[in-house]
């Protein structure tokens, strides 16, 4: 099919239309026409700056979201044939190979990435549906725009396709309820009903000790060709009926009005539910992965291990066998493969309708999962494999990074800047921020002079992690005490099996990371 072009002229969105105000009735005439005059002007002006920005028109932002997902994709593991197009993306741009979560928790950590900011600080410490997010939580973040409403100040056209806030998956997702979304970030908000755990199969509970739907483990292997049923393909196909509008050229003529701020840019957040319980595709995602050939990680716990870090053990919650184990791992990566099957539909329709060129691309999940590393299932776990997330994003104004992998430490907490940056609206962002901009590194190439660090914390604030490049440290309790904290250096332990913690040798390091945490919690609690 025959790309359409994308002709529509591109207004800044930091330029302000600066109302007239006259007294007198008489020159309404006079007002008017001044008004008409100040608004040529001004999109005279957005035209000229919108065309000039890096030799493009004001940059589209497609921002993509997957739950739960960790880094066994290709773009990471090498085995491209699992997710393809999500390497193809990666080929397009810069994988980050050390981004992670804040909270490994969907709630929190959607709230504090969509608010650039920790999740001490929103006061977002659980999941929740109550509308408003962290403008709820912390009424002093009331007038703090999130990411997409940030945008939309600045004259984008936001949109949210799911769960980019959080959402139940099932239940609220099945009732098409919107979470605890924040309603200010956009100018359309489309809240898929998805069938989840009433889909047309049999659903499996594979996890004997827990019958919770949203936190169990449980499959439905669908017929093929039902695929459309499901929540992240009508997702995918409402994302794309938007950017169908908003490529779309209006009927000569027509006098109906088809488009809300119809010469923007847009910014368009999609949520994927997938590989979220219940691990729900259709049959033909389901056939690479025969559990036969799949592995558990074997259980190696050390002695020093705390109790905490070991909270989500299989005989605790989840009494799994050692087939049933086998069949979740099975059922994950299949849900994966459905979800990267969505990706390659939406970056398919960005460039058949002639939108890629222009828009930037950017592949995220909330935090990552566990699958069995220690012994240990599912989320909340300050483990390596729990916090870090894939990060991918694609720019297509620079080409030299193309493929290449950035080994920095990156928080999600820094997608707020960076992609305010790309945008050029750095000037415009809420001062409040506590990221960085990745975005020198992204448009220029230039590499990063410092060394960075990530906070996590979990379990409501009662335990904080910090990553730098080589070592992570964990607290449990807040409070260090006999087997309460964690410290692992990556280069030689990258499993975390060693805890460095109590070795003498190491207590000089121990001071040091414990330093670092605590001056990232006083940041998150006193800004």
């Amino acid at each position: 099919m025959e790309a359409r072009n994308y002709v529509e002229s591109q207004i800044i969105g930091k330029n302000k239309f600066i109302p007239l105000r006259m007294n007198s009735s008489s020159d309404t005439i006079i007002q008017n026409h001044a008004k008409k005059c100040i608004l040529a002007i001004w999109f005279s002006i957005g035209i000229i700056c919108g065309s000039s920005l890096y030799g493009q028109k004001q940059p589209n932002v497609l921002l993509i979201i997957s739950d739960d997902l960790n880094t066994r994709i290709g773009p990471y593991q090498g085995y491209d044939h699992h997710t393809p197009n999500l390497s193809a993306l990666a080929a397009e741009g810069i994988t980050f190979t050390h981004a992670y979560s804040q909270y490994p928790l969907c709630g929190p950590s959607r709230a504090s990435f969509m608010s650039g900011l920790y999740p001490e600080t929103t006061g977002v410490l659980a999941n929740q549906s109550e509308v408003g997010s962290y403008k709820t939580s912390n009424p002093s973040l009331s007038d703090h725009p999130s990411l997409a409403g940030f945008f939309r100040e600045q004259g984008y056209y936001t949109a949210r396709v799911s769960k980019i806030f959080h959402m139940g998956v099932p239940g609220g997702i099945e009732r098409g309820e919107a979470g605890d979304d924040d309603p200010d970030s956009w100018d359309y908000a489309y809240n898929v009903l998805g069938p989840e755990t009433q889909s047309n199969g049999v659903l499996e509970l594979l996890s004997p000790a827990n019958h919770n739907y949203g936190s169990n483990f449980s499959r439905m292997i669908l017929n093929n060709g039902n695929e459309y049923t499901q929540t992240d393909y009508v997702a995918t196909s409402q994302a794309i009926a938007i950017l169908e509008s908003r490529a779309g050229n209006k009927i000569k003529k027509a006098r109906n009005k088809i488009k809300l701020k119809p010469n923007s840019p847009f910014f368009l957040a999609v949520g994927f539910v997938r590989p979220h319980v219940p691990l729900i595709a259709p049959e033909y995602c389901f056939d690479p992965y025969a559990e036969e050939h799949l592995q558990i990680p074997p259980v190696i716990i050390g002695d020093q291990t705390p109790k905490m870090a070991l909270a989500r053990r299989n005989s605790k919650i989840w009494n799994m066998n050692e087939h049933q184990k086998k069949q979740t791992i099975s059922a994950y990566m299949a849900s994966i493969q459905f979800m990267d099957a969505q990706v390659g539909r939406l970056v398919s329709a960005l460039d058949r309708l002639g939108l890629k060129d222009n828009t930037i691309i950017l592949f995220v999940s909330d935090h990552g999962y566990n699958l069995g590393e220690h012994d240990t299932w599912s989320k909340k776990s300050l483990w390596e494999e729990t916090i870090q997330v894939p990060l991918i994003i694609s720019y297509p104004w620079n080409s030299k990074n193309n493929g290449q992998n950035c080994t920095t430490v990156t928080e999600l907490i820094d997608l707020y800047p960076t992609l305010a940056e790309l945008c050029d609206l750095s000037d415009q962002q809420p001062k409040i921020l506590q990221g960085k901009s990745l975005a020198n590194y992204i448009k220029d190439n230039q590499p990063f002079t410092q060394k960075y660090a990530a906070y996590t914390v979990s379990y409501k604030g009662k335990a904080s992690s910090v990553r730098n490049e080589n070592w992570r440290y964990t607290l449990w309790e807040n409070e260090a005490s006999s087997k309460n904290e964690e410290l692992y250096h990556h280069l030689n332990d990258p499993q975390e099996l060693n805890n460095l913690a109590y070795h003498t040798q190491y207590q000089n390091q121990v001071l040091e990371m414990k330093a670092l945490l605590q001056s990232f919690k006083n940041k998150a609690l006193n800004n």
